[in-house]
């Protein structure tokens, strides 16, 4: 007789994955949560605003993923899938909500899909969000053994009256950068065909332990910045690095002025352009260690980074807006 298991899907390993995911999904619930993991569906109350309207992103980890299954490292992707969706979602004042994950493989492996689920749960902790609900599907004759995707999904609210949507933006309006924590979740076709070799050293680390360093979640540090400023507008530094995403928060005909001598470049971003990489690529492929960018009025731009670093995070003032043209301008 036939069965589902000699096809390649194990049903047992499952439910054995669901079980160890529910430890790590439980940690994130607040009291919005209204049920548990197991439903059809996950429910979360929305908090009593006016005009509340809600703002969704989706995203995945990409091919950072293969650093990962080549280091046998499973536990910060998931980070990284989270980073990728609540900071969009922030760029427009909203504050994340829930989250749901998707996992595929071609073999399901209980312990390593939970330590995938587990970074989830860290990155839903750092941004105060909720993990819900999820899928995990095994897909064998698709995905290879010991291959996984991880995807998700995040959903926000904000005030409708509230929402950053860059309409206030003017000339001369100062650029504040804060730092990322490394190439975060993009460029990584690039990255690991320049670096073959995860083993080899650099600065006292294998390298593909540095390539792991997860997306830093900007959220709490901003979320933190819009009860004390008027916030124009704000970009989260992903693919397209600074020439496709700085110009996401312009709604009228603006340039992004950037002094590229006014932060801190990271040592693996040096190293990528010294593997032949040019400068002007690196910066419509990286984040060259600016993560996230916040428009602010001109006058408020020494204390907001004053504030930013209070909370543990480095920022520079790296350039501002002018009126006229489009795009970025880098010098």
């Amino acid at each position: 007789m036939a069965t589902y298991k000699e096809a390649g899907v194990n049903i047992e390993e499952g439910y054995k994955a669901v079980n160890l995911m529910k430890e790590h999904a439980t940690k994130t619930y607040s009291s919005a949560v209204l049920n548990n993991l197991g439903s059809f569906a996950g429910m979360y109350e929305l908090p009593k605003l006016k005009n509340p309207v809600l703002v969704s992103g989706t995203d995945g980890v990409g091919t950072k993923l293969k650093v990962a299954f080549d280091m046998g490292k499973y536990d910060t992707v998931g980070i990284d899938c989270v980073a990728m969706c609540v900071n969009d979602v922030l760029c427009h004042g909203a504050t994340p909500l829930f989250f749901l994950d998707y996992i595929a493989c071609g073999k399901l492996d209980s312990e390593q899909a939970a330590d995938l689920v587990k970074g989830v749960s860290d990155g839903c902790l750092d941004s105060a969000c909720s993990l819900i609900g999820g899928e995990t599907a095994e897909m064998p004759g698709f995905y290879k053994a010991g291959d996984y995707d991880v995807a998700g999904f995040c959903v926000g609210v904000v005030e409708k009256d509230e929402i950053i949507d860059g309409s206030t933006i003017e000339e001369g309006d100062a650029l504040i950068g804060i730092a990322s924590s490394g190439a975060h979740s993009n460029g990584f076709s690039l990255i690991r065909k320049l670096i073959t070799d995860l083993q080899a050293d650099f600065n006292g680390e294998k390298i593909g332990n540095v390539l792991l360093t997860p997306t830093k979640i900007y959220v709490k540090t901003v979320l933190e910045l819009m009860k004390k400023y008027k916030i124009k507008g704000m970009a989260h530094i992903t693919g397209g690095g600074f020439y496709e995403n700085i110009p996401r928060m312009f709604k009228g005909d603006f340039k992004a002025v950037i002094n590229k001598n006014s932060f801190e470049i990271l040592p693996i971003f040096k190293h990528l352009m010294s593997l032949g990489v040019e400068e002007e690529h690196m910066f419509n492929t990286f984040n060259m260690g600016i993560g996230f960018v916040i428009c602010i009025n001109k006058k408020d731009a020494a204390s907001m980074i004053k504030d930013i670093e209070a909370m543990g995070n480095k920022a520079y003032e790296i350039g501002y807006v002018e009126a006229g043209g489009k795009g970025v301008c880098i010098k």
